[in-house]
């Protein structure tokens, strides 16, 4: 399949792209990722890999698209849960009815 990434055409395969990234060790995932293989990658690792190009040349997105379109599972960044602000001023029970999602003095 013919891809652009950094303004640079690519023609990328599923099996050549798998080639590429064996034996290549997974750093730790904190955004975007892509299982290849048994293993799951950080995108812009795999796009750093398969392209040979510095990871600030390409987006995120443009990796994510192509490696879709192979057929790789692509997973967008985890976003962690709202924490609640603390709540000040409350008595205990009241700080804990905020906290469960109840209103204060219901």
């Amino acid at each position: 399949m013919r891809c652009v990434i950094a303004r640079f055409p690519f023609d990328l395969t599923k099996s050549g792209v798998l080639a590429t990234m064996k034996g290549v060790k997974p750093e730790p995932v904190t955004g975007e990722s892509v299982i290849i293989g048994r293993r799951t990658y950080p995108v812009k690792q795999a796009g750093a890999v398969i392209t040979r190009q510095d990871r600030r040349d390409f987006s995120a997105a443009e990796v994510t698209r192509a490696l879709s379109a192979l057929g790789f599972t692509c997973r967008s960044a985890v976003v962690s849960p709202a924490v609640a602000p603390p709540v000040r001023g409350l008595t205990p029970v009241q700080r804990a009815s905020v906290l469960l999602g109840s209103p204060v003095g219901a």
